[in-house]
């Protein structure tokens, strides 16, 4: 296995310019993540709170930390205080405590829309029939300290890669669904918060296909750092 510095300079050279790179560093120590960020790379996505809150206090602070994984309510106000982008809001209920922790310490914090496009029970998000009715309702209007820019999904755990790049154009008509009902009004941004701009989709086994479908987001763990421990 290369180095992750190698391995980043590999991936990068395959995305289209627009795409960013959250490098997957959850249950990998902190030297092979400042490894990677003395490659350049300064995006790093965590799906457990007390591990991301230690390697927060640990590594350089310039990060931006992504949380990738699925957010327990309990849990925000740990995260609060400097998390980037939280990549999977699921339900109302998070996206309030994620306001009402913000509004708490003055930020104003990025989130993505967790949408259910596989085709497997096991993945958490609105389907999009859900997400559409959410949207519709404008209850997120009323949190004026989180800042919805996108989608976030996963695509169907399998080798069909005709499944997969359904699943990823799926979630990218709903993105433009979303974008051409309620984020624009008379060309200015109608978003709480800034523009809706973000499609995460795209793991380490997909990401080709998702970046053709739409994504400007790819989360990749295992071809930079390995397999986890």
């Amino acid at each position: 296995m290369e180095s992750p510095k190698e391995q980043i300079s590999k991936i990068k050279q395959t995305l289209p310019p627009e795409v960013k790179l959250v490098a997957v560093s959850k249950y990998h120590p902190a030297e092979m993540i400042q490894e990677a960020y003395d490659a350049g790379q300064r995006i790093f996505g965590e799906s457990h709170v007390q591990e991301m809150v230690q390697k927060h206090e640990a590594l350089p602070q310039d990060i931006e930390w992504h949380f990738i994984g699925h957010l327990q309510t309990n849990k925000v106000k740990y995260i609060a205080p400097f998390v980037s982008l939280i990549h999977a809001v699921d339900s109302d209920h998070l996206l309030r405590e994620i306001d009402k922790q913000a509004g708490r310490l003055g930020r104003i914090i990025p989130v993505l829309m967790q949408v259910h496009v596989a085709q497997e029970e096991t993945k958490f998000g609105f389907l999009p029939d859900e997400l559409l009715a959410y949207m519709q309702s404008g209850v997120w209007r009323e949190y004026r300290n989180v800042s919805i820019r996108g989608l976030m999904c996963m695509a169907t755990n399998t080798d069909d890669e005709v499944r997969i790049a359904n699943d990823f154009e799926r979630a990218n008509q709903l993105f433009n669904t979303i974008n051409g009902q309620w984020s624009t009004v008379n060309g200015q941004s109608s978003m709480v918060n800034g523009g809706w701009d973000i499609r995460s989709w795209g793991m380490s086994h997909d990401y080709p296909i998702a970046v053709r479908h739409g994504s400007n987001m790819v989360r990749i763990g295992s071809l930079i750092f390995g397999e986890r421990e």
